[in-house]
């Protein structure tokens, strides 16, 4: 007996034929005379081996696979869990997240950055105003005429007071336990010390160069002060009558009354008593009073109106004029100083009468020529020298790179190392028995807390600007690129939650169907017996 089956398409049932021993050629042969309804029957046999069942547990591992890989996915957030996911996006994935990881780094600092800046912009501010009030109580002082002494002392007092306070302020100031305003983040320097022919050195930033720069300071031209002939008159002249003039420099205008039978002298004492007021001094030549600024540059003037009077009698003893106008006083329209003409390693730098300015490479530093320096009065020295050193100052690291650091310097802000600038005072010889103390020369303390007042603001413009266009721009530059890492990383590295679900029901279908799909794979193997 041979048993065969035939198998039609479109599901069709399984129809098993029984056929005696030696009826297989015949039946074979209906086959070949084209009797369809049983040509079927040979197309496969049943067997022991169900290869069906043996594809459907390949499909089925994959499927099971693929579904672990999704609920990984949906687990972890990721699309990429290892590198088999996707190994060029894991390689993009991993550079990005470095550099994520830099600009996080890089915002922080610059954020704390911002923060120290802040602190130390608040603490110049209060120091601006305490010297304003300073400022104020010494120009009230000038006038002596209207001051008792105990007035003058009172204000003394308060000035004394106020300059404690700044002291106090540059001790206390700090960041993270780093005082910020008493020097220590000043960049040092070498030949400053001592150097006869500058004062008052400021670096306010330098290069990273692991080298200290060499620079050779040269006089082209000196400083001048402004200058004006008051009257010309020489030996026993005098006043004749009395004669009033206005006279005009950088501080201001005084009215300064000449009375009847004045000498040189004694008119050069009149005008140097308002000296204060005006910032104009007078000296007695041979033959002349000449006014000068007392200050070098182009910024210093003297101008002079005479409002009445005027006449000089050259041989004084007549209640008249000697008819020589010449030796009168005329009105003088403004003569301005003149600014030194300085080179700094060749390069032109910025100069304000006696400060100069120096920005090259990276490095901005000031500082005060020496007044004899400055006006040439130093024979055949024309030049001098100072290193400023490849150490201190405060480094800020704004990008992600090491050529993105910057530092800056911030010198003491205390009294002592205020002022001193265009030959003026240090603002700590304010003070009660001090060298410009209000009782011994007012018209110097006034001049050296105005030159404080201008280092101080200098110094926390260029602060302000380095945290605004540097700390700020990069704090900026720094969030954006963080913005678009961020999603960069998130497009490569999350999960589509949308697509994975989609997936995951896809592959729960086909997990399914596999597993019904077994079952009747495994009922071949039944039917064999059944046979038996």
């Amino acid at each position: 007996m041979h048993i065969f089956s035939a198998t039609r398409a479109r599901n069709l049932p399984v129809i098993f034929y029984i056929l005696p021993f030696g009826r297989v050629p015949e039946f074979a042969m209906a086959c070949g005379s084209g009797r369809p309804s049983i040509c079927g029957i040979l197309d496969m046999a049943l067997t022991i081996t169900n290869t069906n069942t043996l594809a459907l547990l390949n499909i089925l591992n994959k499927n099971l696979a693929a579904q672990a890989n999704t609920f990984k996915q949906l687990t972890t957030g990721k699309r990429i869990n290892s590198g088999k996911d996707d190994p060029a996006g894991l390689i993009a994935l991993q550079n990005l997240n470095a550099e994520l990881t830099a600009v996080n780094a890089s915002l922080t600092n610059n954020q704390r950055s911002d923060s120290m800046l802040t602190i130390a912009d608040s603490a110049i501010e209060e120091i601006s105003n305490l010297l304003g009030e300073i400022e104020t109580l010494v120009a009230a002082s000038t006038s002596s005429a209207n001051l008792t002494a105990a007035e003058i002392s009172a204000n003394q007092s308060q000035i004394d007071d106020a300059l404690s306070a700044i002291d106090r302020i540059v001790k206390t100031t700090n960041f993270n336990g780093k005082k910020l305003l008493d020097g220590s983040f000043g960049i040092q320097t070498s030949n400053v010390a001592g150097n006869q022919y500058i004062e008052n050195v400021r670096v306010f930033s330098r290069s990273q160069s692991t080298s200290d720069t060499a620079l050779t300071v040269s006089r082209v031209a000196s400083a001048q002060l402004a200058s004006a002939t008051f009257a010309f008159a020489g030996g026993s002249a005098r006043t004749s009558g009395t004669t009033q003039v206005a006279i005009t420099g950088t501080l201001g205008t005084a009215i300064v009354t000449l009375t009847s039978g004045l000498t040189l002298a004694q008119i050069v004492s009149t005008i140097n008593a308002a000296k204060d007021q005006t910032g104009v001094s007078a000296i007695q030549r041979s033959t002349s009073v000449k006014l000068n600024s007392t200050t070098y540059g182009s910024d210093s003037f003297v101008s002079v109106e005479v409002l009445s009077g005027g006449k000089i009698n050259a041989t004084y003893g007549t209640s008249t004029g000697d008819g020589n106008t010449t030796n009168d006083i005329h009105s003088v329209s403004k003569q301005s100083g003149v600014d030194a003409n300085i080179t700094i390693n060749g390069q032109a730098a910025g100069v304000d009468g006696l400060n100069v300015s120096y920005s090259a490479n990276g490095l901005s530093l000031a500082f005060t020529l020496d007044s004899n320096f400055g006006k040439g009065n130093t024979g055949a020295t024309r030049s001098t020298s100072f290193t400023v050193k490849a150490q201190g100052g405060a480094t800020f690291q704004l990008g992600t790179t090491a050529e993105t650091r910057s530092t800056i310097g911030i010198d003491s802000l205390a009294t002592y190392n205020l002022g001193g600038g265009n030959g003026t005072a240090r603002l700590s010889e304010l003070k009660s028995g001090a060298a410009k103390a209000l009782k011994t020369d007012v018209a110097g303390a006034l001049t050296a807390v105005r030159e404080a007042i201008k280092e101080v603001a200098d110094v926390r413009g260029r602060i302000g600007g380095f945290q605004k266009f540097q700390v700020g721009s990069a704090i900026n530059a720094l969030q954006a690129a963080q913005t678009g890492l961020g999603e960069a990383t998130s497009l490569i590295g999350d999960t589509d939650f949308a697509i994975a679900t989609a997936r995951l029901n896809q592959q729960q279908v086909l997990i399914n169907a596999g597993i019904s799909l077994l079952g009747v794979a495994n009922q071949q193997a039944a039917a064999i017996l059944s046979l038996l």
